[in-house]
């Protein structure tokens, strides 16, 4: 019996086994080749021609095991006949993080430019683009990056969204592209330059560092309207500091659309002004809490709305704290208009006159129809690259994003990332590399007082603060949409890529 038993059991385990052996094992999907578009064009820069090869495409990027993981969408122009030894490349992105890189591309830094109207809604097409007489590439070559997620870049093989979508992932990926891109084109020796703007401020601060620690040497860093720091980038809770740096936005804002009384002259006096009150006043009394009397309260409520145009009374019932989504909304409430977040120079009709919050940006509505139609038009006909995929504007990386960060002086996970640490340590282990903050006035999104303040609270030695430089603009967080502003965008960005070169 007990061997009819075990002779029964050995037959059900070969059953099983038999029939586990039979299915076959699923296969994976092949990986897509990398698929590269190489043309050759010109340029009159200043009056000279200038003649360069254009390489679109994407790139295959592996792991440490020779897997591959991703393919990294990218556009690059290189000077033709030049010592690529000495020639200058930048490597430039968007933020987001989850956007691509086509607004810094066709804004300001490609040869080509979107054409767009400033402050206003465009028509609904055909839309136009220009030689773009403001491109840096009389200066530098351009690679121009769409990090994993954006663009046409994506996870292939091995690769998974989790291995790209967060603060450090993102670093680490960015920074292994721009070290495969420099090796497979020669560009070691070449100055090199990254330029970031947005939450592209917070990767190229980590980026810096990391390449710095991989022996890569950066002759200069540009942070377009940076996010560097989560807690001080975000007013929407409890703590005090961002409403006193979100401030002297409030108060360009309601100055630009007429919706203060008694408005200085000029921006700069006005401006003045609230950013001593915000720092001499306003900070001290929400320091306060509860033990702000009624009266001071009042006094600070009616001093907030001369600023900025919005009523006394309103700043009151927010208990002097009224976030930049509620401003956006309420600035203009008179005439149901929402001004920008990205550009609060911009304004449209309020979709929701009772919600407290902007429903759409006026700036992005505006000008994301004619970027994207004259980006995608000149990368198939002019660049002739055709890719198998959507182009992503704004990936669907956001909700997924891994927003930990370790930081170089804390030997863990911090919950909240800020890489401002990180630039401190960039700059000091590199005390030549040079450092560029580019910010409007008008930026709800990243604040020119934000900025400052980063800035003052930078932890390097005093000799260091001399390689820093700023450039500010009367227009917002895509300064380059306004002309006057893509002018000295340009002359900004070509005074410091000659500063920051070897004699």
């Amino acid at each position: 019996m007990r061997f009819i038993i075990h002779r029964a059991l050995l037959c059900m385990c070969l059953v099983s086994y038999s029939g586990f052996a039979q299915d076959e094992p699923e296969e994976k999907p092949p990986v897509p080749e990398a698929k590269t578009s190489v043309t050759s064009h010109s340029i009159i820069i200043n009056g000279k021609k200038l003649s360069y090869t254009a390489t679109a495409g994407t790139m295959l990027m592996k792991n440490a095991k020779q897997e591959p993981i991703a393919l990294f969408g990218y556009t690059s122009y290189v000077k033709e006949d030049t010592s690529l030894r000495k020639r200058p490349i930048l490597f430039a992105y968007n933020g987001g993080p989850g956007s691509a890189s086509l607004w810094l591309h066709m804004g300001i830094l490609g040869p080509k430019r979107a054409v767009v109207k400033d402050v206003e809604f465009a028509n609904n097409g055909p839309y136009g683009y220009v030689v773009n007489e403001f491109t840096i590439l009389d200066k530098a070559d351009i690679v121009m990056i769409d990090p994993v997620g954006t663009g046409f870049s994506r996870p292939v093989g091995e690769g998974k969204g989790e291995d790209f979508w967060g603060t450090d992932q993102d670093i680490r990926s960015v920074s292994a592209f721009i070290k495969q891109y420099i090796t497979e084109n020669n560009r070691w020796q070449s100055p090199k330059f990254i330029l970031g703007e947005s939450y592209g401020g917070m990767r190229t601060a980590g980026v810096a560092q990391a390449l710095t620690n991989e022996m890569i040497s950066l002759n200069g860093i540009m942070l377009v309207s940076p996010f560097l720091q989560f807690v001080n980038g975000f007013d929407f809770g409890q703590t005090d500091l961002p409403h006193v740096l979100f401030l002297p936005t409030f108060a360009a804002t309601g100055w630009y659309h007429d919706a203060i009384d008694n408005k200085p002259a000029t921006l700069a006096e006005h401006l003045k002004a609230a950013e001593a009150f915000a720092i001499d006043e306003y900070a001290p009394a929400l320091l306060k809490g509860v033990r702000l009397s009624a009266d001071k309260k009042k006094a600070l409520a009616e001093k907030l709305a001369a600023l900025t145009g919005l009523e006394a009374q309103y700043w009151l019932d927010a208990d002097l704290r009224v976030n930049h989504q509620v401003f956006t909304k309420e600035v203009l409430s008179e005439s149901a208009q929402t001004v920008g977040r990205i550009d609060s120079r911009f304004k449209g009709n309020t979709l929701s006159v009772h919600s407290e919050a902007m429903s759409y940006d006026p700036m992005t509505t505006a000008i994301g129809p004619p970027l994207l139609a004259a980006f995608m038009d000149y990368y198939r006909t002019e660049l002739k690259s055709e890719q198998e995929v959507d182009y992503k504007v704004f990936g669907d990386v956001f909700s997924s994003w891994d927003w930990g960060h370790v930081q170089p002086n804390v030997g863990f996970k911090m919950p909240f990332p800020d890489t401002l640490i990180d630039l401190s340590y960039a700059m000091i282990q590199n005390p030549k590399m040079k450092v560029l903050f580019q910010q409007g006035y008008y930026d709800l999104a990243t604040p020119h007082f934000t900025t400052q303040y980063m800035i003052d609270h930078l932890k390097i030695p005093a000799a260091l603060r001399s390689n820093i430089s700023t450039a500010y603009y009367e227009a917002g967080h895509m300064m380059y949409v306004h002309e006057p502003s893509m002018a000295q965008f340009k002359a900004d960005l070509a005074t410091f890529i000659d500063a920051s070169l070897p004699n």
